[in-house]
């Protein structure tokens, strides 16, 4: 087995890395406590490939595989993950989706100023009764001669007030159950499509998360995605992409976490020696490093999975269960190594320890993954 990077690889994770140094970490502080999206951050990602980094490039996407993908959303979670969802939503949920399930007109249409930047998306399938049960969708599309009339309510929506383009799931048969639901590509502006108000969040702070009210939103037929019924599928294949991205996710906010621990070890000093010298400490640190090497290789496995068209449901969910873990344990004990400072915002460590704490539930709980792995272990 080859477990070393491609010159490719190495040159995303670079650019992804100096990118998040020098523009993402000036005024993160200051995103994360005014709770402000990252606009002009978010443009120079597009103008740099980082918002469509899988998509053909006939489509105005990089056209590079998932590996590259995961490395540049590392980086860029080590620093600031309220800009990493909403890289990950573009291109794990909202481009992937379009590009493998849209129309020649959808991907000309919306995939193209997608896959640059020039707009971003959102993808819309929890509700309030409707979160891990995706069966469960109360938003209804009723055809009506070319146009299907949608109505219903979805919440906690990444780029809720950002996005220009959204992906909803509703439920067009409800007599067929799950085999009824379909998926939507709507616009922002339409009639009757109220965005509702920003969540005051714990973590991510800076990342836009709203509900989305629609309130008979007429929707061109050939705006549906696919044949009618096939929202669900839709929904599930989409999110499999969208576990790695979020697993890389929580793997950068890991390893981002334990470099500060690390260097801050080494500065440190306590009983006439740094910190890091103390044994108390390096076991600390070689628990972080074991465990982020860990979820690494699990990430990175099924992103390689993906670019070889292999079966990658069951890695993904491997690998979002561990990293969202390891994310939440490693950002804990950074806290600790900094002591005091750990629980100051200049620090940074606290921020990431909150930040931690939602990969452990969107993209489906940690429960939900289980379900997933354990259904493939006895399948």
């Amino acid at each position: 087995m080859n477990f070393d990077y491609t010159e490719e690889h190495l040159a995303v994770r670079d650019a992804a890395r100096e990118f998040a140094q020098t523009e993402l970490l000036p005024g993160v502080i200051d995103r994360d406590t005014e709770a402000k999206f990252p606009h002009e951050q978010i443009k120079k990602m597009g103008e740099l490939g980082f918002m469509g980094m899988m998509v053909d490039p006939k489509y105005n996407g990089g056209g590079m595989d998932t590996v590259s993908y995961v490395l540049a959303m590392e980086e860029i979670s080590k620093i600031d993950a309220s800009a990493s969802v909403s890289m990950s939503v573009n291109n794990s949920l909202v481009c992937w989706g379009l590009e493998k399930y849209g129309t020649e007109a959808q991907k000309e249409k919306y995939l193209k100023p997608l896959a640059t930047g020039e707009i971003i998306g959102a993808f819309c399938l929890s509700e309030p009764e409707a979160g891990s049960d995706a069966t469960s969708q109360k938003t209804e599309a009723v055809k009506d001669g070319d146009h299907y009339i949608l109505n219903g309510t979805k919440n906690w929506i990444t780029n809720g007030s950002t996005a220009s383009v959204y992906l909803v799931i509703a439920q067009t048969d409800p007599a067929k159950g799950h085999k009824g639901i379909s998926a939507f590509i709507v616009e922002k502006g339409w009639d009757g499509f109220v965005i509702g108000k920003k969540e005051d969040k714990l973590g991510i702070r800076g990342s836009d998360t709203h509900s989305l009210m629609f309130t008979d939103v007429k929707v061109p037929v050939e705006n549906r995605i696919g044949e009618e019924g096939f929202g669900f599928n839709f929904a599930m294949e989409t999110l499999n992409g969208g576990r790695i991205g979020i697993a890389a996710q929580a793997l950068g906010i890991a390893s981002g976490a334990y470099e500060l621990a690390l260097a801050y070890s080494k500065e440190r000093k306590a009983f006439g020696k740094p910190i890091s010298q103390h044994q108390a400490i390096q076991f600390k640190l070689a628990d972080m490093a074991t465990s982020i090497e860990a979820a690494r290789l699990l990430v990175i496995k099924s992103a390689w999975l993906k670019d070889q068209g292999k079966d990658y449901s069951h890695a993904s969910a491997m690998a979002k269960l561990y990293a969202s873990q390891v994310a939440m344990e490693v950002t804990v004990e950074a806290v600790q190594v900094h002591g005091g400072y750990g629980y100051v915002k200049e620090y940074h460590v606290e921020r990431l320890m909150r930040d931690a704490k939602i990969t452990q539930i969107y993209e489906g709980t940690s429960e939900i993954q289980k379900i997933v792995i354990s259904r493939g272990i006895l399948r």
